[in-house]
Protein backbone atom coordinates (compact mmCIF):
# COMPACT_ATOMS: atom_id res chain seq x y z
CA UNK A 1 0.00 0.00 0.00
CA UNK A 2 1.43 3.53 -1.34
CA UNK A 3 1.77 6.24 1.72
CA UNK A 4 -0.11 9.08 1.36
CA UNK A 5 1.76 11.77 -0.81
CA UNK A 6 4.39 9.31 -2.15
CA UNK A 7 4.72 7.98 -6.55
CA UNK A 8 5.18 4.84 -7.40
CA UNK A 9 9.00 4.42 -9.08
CA UNK A 10 9.64 0.91 -10.36
CA UNK A 11 6.99 -0.70 -8.14
CA UNK A 12 8.71 1.44 -5.09
CA UNK A 13 7.79 4.38 -3.18
CA UNK A 14 9.51 7.41 -4.32
CA UNK A 15 10.50 9.07 -1.22
CA UNK A 16 12.75 11.63 -3.27
CA UNK A 17 9.93 14.46 -3.04
CA UNK A 18 11.71 17.94 -1.77
CA UNK A 19 12.43 17.31 1.73
CA UNK A 20 10.34 19.16 4.48
CA UNK A 21 10.88 22.97 5.11
CA UNK A 22 13.91 22.80 8.36
CA UNK A 23 11.41 24.25 11.55
CA UNK A 24 11.91 27.54 12.41
CA UNK A 25 13.49 28.68 15.34
CA UNK A 26 12.40 30.26 18.05
CA UNK A 27 13.60 33.86 18.49
CA UNK A 28 14.38 35.79 21.16
CA UNK A 29 15.07 39.45 21.69
CA UNK A 30 17.23 40.72 24.68
CA UNK A 31 16.95 44.27 25.01
CA UNK A 32 19.54 45.49 27.54
CA UNK A 33 19.55 48.65 29.87
CA UNK A 34 20.65 51.93 29.33
CA UNK A 35 18.41 54.76 30.25
CA UNK A 36 17.61 57.11 27.11
CA UNK A 37 19.38 55.16 24.52
CA UNK A 38 16.81 52.50 25.20
CA UNK A 39 15.00 54.43 22.73
CA UNK A 40 16.74 52.41 20.12
CA UNK A 41 15.26 49.17 20.84
CA UNK A 42 12.12 50.57 19.43
CA UNK A 43 13.96 50.86 16.20
CA UNK A 44 15.28 47.55 16.34
CA UNK A 45 12.00 45.52 17.00
CA UNK A 46 10.54 47.61 13.56
CA UNK A 47 13.15 47.04 11.21
CA UNK A 48 13.00 43.39 12.69
CA UNK A 49 9.22 43.12 11.83
CA UNK A 50 9.63 44.44 8.62
CA UNK A 51 12.15 41.92 7.58
CA UNK A 52 9.75 39.97 8.51
CA UNK A 53 11.09 37.95 11.87
CA UNK A 54 9.22 36.92 14.40
CA UNK A 55 10.06 37.60 17.79
CA UNK A 56 8.70 34.65 19.91
CA UNK A 57 10.73 35.74 23.38
CA UNK A 58 11.22 38.48 24.95
CA UNK A 59 13.33 39.37 27.89
CA UNK A 60 14.12 43.01 28.88
CA UNK A 61 16.21 44.85 31.89
CA UNK A 62 15.68 48.49 32.74
CA UNK A 63 14.53 50.53 29.39
CA UNK A 64 14.38 47.29 27.93
CA UNK A 65 11.35 46.08 29.97
CA UNK A 66 9.73 48.91 29.38
CA UNK A 67 10.25 49.16 25.27
CA UNK A 68 9.31 45.17 25.19
CA UNK A 69 6.20 45.51 27.19
CA UNK A 70 5.31 48.20 25.21
CA UNK A 71 5.68 45.75 22.03
CA UNK A 72 4.41 42.66 23.57
CA UNK A 73 1.08 44.23 24.68
CA UNK A 74 0.79 45.65 20.45
CA UNK A 75 1.30 49.27 21.74
CA UNK A 76 4.95 49.80 20.12
CA UNK A 77 3.99 51.68 17.16
CA UNK A 78 1.45 54.18 19.49
CA UNK A 79 4.04 54.50 21.92
CA UNK A 80 7.08 54.67 19.44
CA UNK A 81 5.36 57.31 17.54
CA UNK A 82 4.87 59.01 21.25
CA UNK A 83 8.18 59.50 22.65
CA UNK A 84 9.20 60.95 19.08
CA UNK A 85 6.95 63.82 20.17
CA UNK A 86 9.23 64.37 23.76
CA UNK A 87 10.43 67.56 24.27
CA UNK A 88 12.76 68.98 27.14
CA UNK A 89 9.81 70.48 28.89
CA UNK A 90 7.70 66.81 28.03
CA UNK A 91 10.29 65.01 29.80
CA UNK A 92 10.65 66.60 33.02
CA UNK A 93 6.82 66.85 33.59
CA UNK A 94 6.68 63.26 33.94
CA UNK A 95 9.41 63.37 36.21
CA UNK A 96 8.14 63.60 39.93
CA UNK A 97 11.38 64.35 41.08
CA UNK A 98 12.05 63.24 44.99
CA UNK A 99 15.15 62.52 47.26
CA UNK A 100 13.62 59.87 48.69
CA UNK A 101 15.36 56.58 47.24
CA UNK A 102 16.39 58.14 44.08
CA UNK A 103 15.45 61.79 42.15
CA UNK A 104 12.65 60.10 40.15
CA UNK A 105 9.80 58.14 41.67
CA UNK A 106 8.58 56.95 38.07
CA UNK A 107 4.97 56.90 39.16
CA UNK A 108 4.10 60.08 36.80
CA UNK A 109 6.00 58.08 33.55
CA UNK A 110 4.04 54.79 34.56
CA UNK A 111 1.19 56.09 35.51
CA UNK A 112 0.67 58.24 32.34
CA UNK A 113 1.93 55.26 30.05
CA UNK A 114 -1.12 53.35 31.59
CA UNK A 115 -3.18 55.42 31.18
CA UNK A 116 -2.37 55.66 26.99
CA UNK A 117 -2.07 51.56 26.47
CA UNK A 118 -3.77 48.71 27.97
CA UNK A 119 -1.63 46.83 30.61
CA UNK A 120 -2.06 43.31 30.02
CA UNK A 121 -1.55 40.30 32.88
CA UNK A 122 1.68 38.46 31.40
CA UNK A 123 0.21 35.09 31.10
CA UNK A 124 -2.35 36.43 28.51
CA UNK A 125 -0.06 37.33 25.80
CA UNK A 126 0.81 35.76 22.94
CA UNK A 127 4.34 35.82 23.21
CA UNK A 128 6.65 35.02 26.09
CA UNK A 129 7.99 38.25 28.08
CA UNK A 130 10.26 38.30 31.35
CA UNK A 131 11.90 41.41 32.98
CA UNK A 132 14.98 41.15 35.37
CA UNK A 133 15.06 42.82 38.37
CA UNK A 134 17.28 42.87 41.81
CA UNK A 135 16.26 41.88 44.67
CA UNK A 136 17.69 44.87 47.19
CA UNK A 137 17.24 43.22 50.35
CA UNK A 138 19.27 40.09 49.07
CA UNK A 139 20.82 41.37 46.25
CA UNK A 140 19.52 38.38 43.67
CA UNK A 141 18.31 38.86 40.21
CA UNK A 142 14.50 38.38 39.96
CA UNK A 143 12.72 37.51 36.76
CA UNK A 144 9.53 38.77 36.63
CA UNK A 145 6.96 36.66 34.42
CA UNK A 146 3.69 36.89 35.85
CA UNK A 147 1.33 39.83 36.77
CA UNK A 148 0.74 43.49 34.71
CA UNK A 149 3.55 44.13 32.09
CA UNK A 150 3.83 47.68 33.46
CA UNK A 151 4.68 46.14 36.89
CA UNK A 152 7.46 44.01 35.92
CA UNK A 153 8.76 46.94 33.48
CA UNK A 154 8.78 49.08 36.52
CA UNK A 155 10.57 47.13 38.94
CA UNK A 156 13.06 46.62 36.53
CA UNK A 157 13.54 50.40 36.09
CA UNK A 158 15.39 51.70 39.44
CA UNK A 159 18.30 52.95 38.40
CA UNK A 160 20.33 53.96 42.02
CA UNK A 161 20.27 57.14 42.59
CA UNK A 162 18.11 58.18 39.56
CA UNK A 163 14.97 56.30 40.21
CA UNK A 164 13.01 55.05 42.94
CA UNK A 165 12.80 51.40 44.45
CA UNK A 166 9.44 49.47 43.32
CA UNK A 167 7.95 47.19 45.83
CA UNK A 168 6.85 44.32 43.88
CA UNK A 169 5.12 41.16 45.98
CA UNK A 170 6.17 42.68 48.85
CA UNK A 171 9.89 43.11 47.93
CA UNK A 172 12.05 45.98 46.83
CA UNK A 173 13.65 45.77 43.85
CA UNK A 174 16.37 47.97 41.94
CA UNK A 175 17.16 48.15 38.29
CA UNK A 176 17.77 44.80 36.83
CA UNK A 177 21.14 46.58 35.24
CA UNK A 178 22.51 45.47 38.73
CA UNK A 179 22.80 41.91 37.76
CA UNK A 180 22.04 41.45 34.34
CA UNK A 181 22.21 44.55 32.06
CA UNK A 182 21.63 42.13 28.66
CA UNK A 183 19.46 39.69 29.95
CA UNK A 184 20.46 36.49 26.98
CA UNK A 185 20.28 33.85 29.83
CA UNK A 186 16.51 34.87 30.76
CA UNK A 187 15.58 34.40 26.67
CA UNK A 188 17.06 31.54 26.40
CA UNK A 189 15.85 30.04 29.48
CA UNK A 190 12.23 31.61 27.87
CA UNK A 191 12.70 28.93 25.04
CA UNK A 192 14.50 30.94 22.49
CA UNK A 193 17.02 29.15 20.10
CA UNK A 194 18.25 32.21 18.75
CA UNK A 195 18.62 34.86 20.73
CA UNK A 196 19.57 38.79 19.55
CA UNK A 197 20.42 40.65 21.91
CA UNK A 198 20.75 44.55 22.24
CA UNK A 199 23.69 45.85 24.14
CA UNK A 200 23.63 49.47 24.89
CA UNK A 201 26.39 49.83 27.45
CA UNK A 202 29.32 49.37 24.94
CA UNK A 203 31.46 52.21 24.56
CA UNK A 204 29.97 54.40 27.20
CA UNK A 205 32.75 53.99 29.59
CA UNK A 206 33.61 57.92 30.78
CA UNK A 207 30.37 59.03 29.31
CA UNK A 208 27.98 61.32 31.50
CA UNK A 209 24.16 61.16 32.72
CA UNK A 210 23.98 64.68 31.33
CA UNK A 211 26.02 66.98 29.31
CA UNK A 212 24.51 69.97 29.68
CA UNK A 213 23.84 70.07 25.99
CA UNK A 214 20.29 71.84 24.63
CA UNK A 215 18.56 69.38 22.89
CA UNK A 216 17.03 70.41 19.98
CA UNK A 217 18.71 73.72 19.50
CA UNK A 218 17.15 74.54 16.61
CA UNK A 219 13.62 73.41 17.60
CA UNK A 220 13.72 73.92 21.22
CA UNK A 221 12.64 77.48 22.42
CA UNK A 222 14.56 79.70 24.55
CA UNK A 223 12.76 78.95 27.79
CA UNK A 224 13.21 75.17 27.18
CA UNK A 225 16.80 75.36 26.59
CA UNK A 226 16.98 77.35 29.86
CA UNK A 227 15.18 74.94 31.82
CA UNK A 228 17.18 71.95 30.35
CA UNK A 229 20.68 74.01 31.16
CA UNK A 230 19.34 75.18 34.88
CA UNK A 231 17.95 71.21 35.53
CA UNK A 232 21.17 69.94 34.74
CA UNK A 233 23.23 72.57 36.06
CA UNK A 234 22.07 71.48 39.30
CA UNK A 235 23.53 68.15 39.19
CA UNK A 236 26.13 68.44 36.78
CA UNK A 237 29.69 69.60 36.54
CA UNK A 238 31.06 71.67 33.72
CA UNK A 239 34.04 70.43 31.77
CA UNK A 240 37.52 71.39 34.17
CA UNK A 241 35.40 71.24 37.10
CA UNK A 242 34.88 68.77 39.85
CA UNK A 243 31.97 65.47 38.85
CA UNK A 244 28.39 66.47 39.82
CA UNK A 245 26.32 64.17 41.12
CA UNK A 246 25.04 63.39 37.43
CA UNK A 247 28.53 62.93 36.53
CA UNK A 248 29.18 60.37 39.76
CA UNK A 249 26.29 58.53 39.13
CA UNK A 250 26.44 58.12 35.25
CA UNK A 251 30.13 56.95 35.14
CA UNK A 252 29.39 54.30 38.23
CA UNK A 253 26.47 52.32 36.38
CA UNK A 254 28.07 52.82 32.86
CA UNK A 255 31.32 50.99 34.39
CA UNK A 256 29.53 48.79 36.15
CA UNK A 257 27.20 48.04 33.90
CA UNK A 258 29.71 47.58 30.90
CA UNK A 259 31.69 45.36 32.74
CA UNK A 260 28.92 42.79 34.13
CA UNK A 261 27.63 42.25 30.13
CA UNK A 262 31.39 41.33 29.59
CA UNK A 263 31.62 38.96 31.64
CA UNK A 264 27.71 37.32 31.23
CA UNK A 265 27.98 37.77 27.75
CA UNK A 266 31.24 35.53 27.84
CA UNK A 267 29.24 33.11 30.07
CA UNK A 268 26.74 32.63 27.45
CA UNK A 269 26.63 34.76 24.22
CA UNK A 270 23.99 35.54 22.28
CA UNK A 271 23.53 33.83 18.47
CA UNK A 272 23.57 38.07 17.69
CA UNK A 273 24.75 40.98 19.18
CA UNK A 274 23.78 44.36 18.44
CA UNK A 275 25.35 47.77 19.85
CA UNK A 276 23.76 51.13 18.65
CA UNK A 277 26.06 53.70 17.89
CA UNK A 278 24.61 56.27 20.50
CA UNK A 279 27.95 57.05 21.98
CA UNK A 280 26.96 60.58 22.52
CA UNK A 281 23.79 60.28 24.48
CA UNK A 282 23.42 61.27 27.97
CA UNK A 283 21.20 58.92 29.98
CA UNK A 284 19.02 61.54 30.29
CA UNK A 285 18.58 62.77 26.65
CA UNK A 286 15.12 60.85 26.62
CA UNK A 287 13.90 63.90 24.31
CA UNK A 288 16.50 62.72 21.01
CA UNK A 289 14.02 59.58 20.92
CA UNK A 290 14.33 60.19 17.12
CA UNK A 291 18.12 59.59 16.61
CA UNK A 292 17.75 56.66 18.83
CA UNK A 293 15.20 55.01 16.53
CA UNK A 294 16.67 55.56 13.16
CA UNK A 295 19.90 54.38 14.62
CA UNK A 296 18.03 51.44 15.58
CA UNK A 297 16.46 50.72 11.91
CA UNK A 298 20.08 51.25 10.47
CA UNK A 299 21.45 48.53 12.71
CA UNK A 300 19.00 46.14 11.59
CA UNK A 301 19.76 47.18 8.40
CA UNK A 302 23.57 46.40 8.78
CA UNK A 303 23.16 43.23 10.47
CA UNK A 304 20.43 41.68 7.97
CA UNK A 305 22.57 38.95 6.50
CA UNK A 306 23.77 37.41 10.09
CA UNK A 307 20.29 38.19 10.69
CA UNK A 308 19.17 36.09 8.30
CA UNK A 309 22.12 33.40 8.57
CA UNK A 310 20.86 32.64 11.83
CA UNK A 311 17.35 32.74 11.49
CA UNK A 312 16.80 31.61 7.76
CA UNK A 313 14.44 33.78 5.25
CA UNK A 314 11.22 34.22 6.80
CA UNK A 315 9.94 34.68 3.62
CA UNK A 316 11.47 31.67 1.87
CA UNK A 317 10.23 29.30 4.43
CA UNK A 318 6.64 30.61 4.02
CA UNK A 319 6.86 30.08 0.23
CA UNK A 320 8.31 26.24 0.62
CA UNK A 321 5.36 25.71 2.47
CA UNK A 322 2.96 26.97 0.39
CA UNK A 323 4.78 25.35 -2.57
CA UNK A 324 4.42 22.12 -0.82
CA UNK A 325 0.81 21.83 -0.41
CA UNK A 326 -0.17 23.15 -3.80
CA UNK A 327 2.11 20.21 -4.72
CA UNK A 328 0.15 17.68 -1.82
CA UNK A 329 -3.14 19.49 -3.28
Amino acid sequence: MSLPGLKKVDGKDDKSGPPPAPPRPRVGLALGSGSARGWAHIGIIQGLEEMGVDIDVVAGTSIGALVGGAYVSGALGDFGAWVKTLTTRDVFSLMDFTFSGGVVKGEKLFGFFEQMHSNPDIEDLDKRFVTVATDMKSGREVWISKGPVLDAARASCALPGLFSPFQHQTRWMLDGGLVNPVPVSAARAFGADVVIAVNLNAQLVGAHLSRQRPPDEEHQSEEDRSLWQKMTGYFAAGEGQNPGFFDVVASSVNIMQDRITRSRMAGDPPEITLIPLLEDFALMDFHRASEAIDEGRRLVDRHEGDIRAWIGSPHAVVDATADREDEEG
